[in-house]
């Protein structure tokens, strides 16, 4: 059986899925440092905010199912930092070790460099042997980490940074 995958803009009509696939990263793991569940609304207006300046928010679907998506946001507010993004990545459970990160991601850098982008930046909690693998295929080199900046589940986290030169 054949599996037509698919990799597209995201829409807002994709918010309630997306957020279905995050919230988990958010209620059960260290991965993402909200601590409450994200609406489809909340999703739904991140998805615009993120394009409307311009950046790319893709999703992969298989057999028509949204199994993952990929963005960029600006890396800072001030002018200077305007050719430097921060990526992410995240895909649905069970939805790993099949190629969509690399996918998405791929697309995402691709879109990033036709944009004119100079730096892409990975902030990734640890530890995140997947995303850190992932990262690293992709050609992001580490180039920080920060002990003991975030607090969530009663405990530490730390955070290491990958970058990416685009062009």
């Amino acid at each position: 059986m054949t599996i037509r995958e698919t990799i597209r803009d995201a829409t807002g009509e994709d918010a309630a899925a997306i957020a279905a696939i995050y919230n988990p990263y958010i209620l059960d793991s260290t991965i993402s440092f909200e601590e409450q569940a994200v609406t489809s609304e909340d999703m739904a207006t991140r998805i615009a905010g993120v394009q409307d300046g311009g950046l790319p928010w893709l999703v992969l679907e298989r057999d028509g199912i949204i199994a993952g998506y990929a963005y960029a946001t600006k890396w800072r507010v001030r002018h200077a930092y305007r050719y430097s993004v921060e990526t992410s990545v995240y895909l649905a459970r069970g939805q790993g070790g099949r190629g969509g990160g690399t996918a998405l991601y791929e697309t995402l850098l691709a879109r990033l460099r036709a944009a004119g982008c100079h730096l892409a930046i990975g902030g990734i909690a640890q530890p995140n042997p997947a995303s850190v693998a992932l990262h690293e295929k992709l050609g992001y080199q580490k180039v920080a980490h920060f002990s003991e900046v975030g607090f969530k589940f009663d405990r530490w986290i730390d955070v290491g940074y990958w970058e990416l030169k685009l062009d």
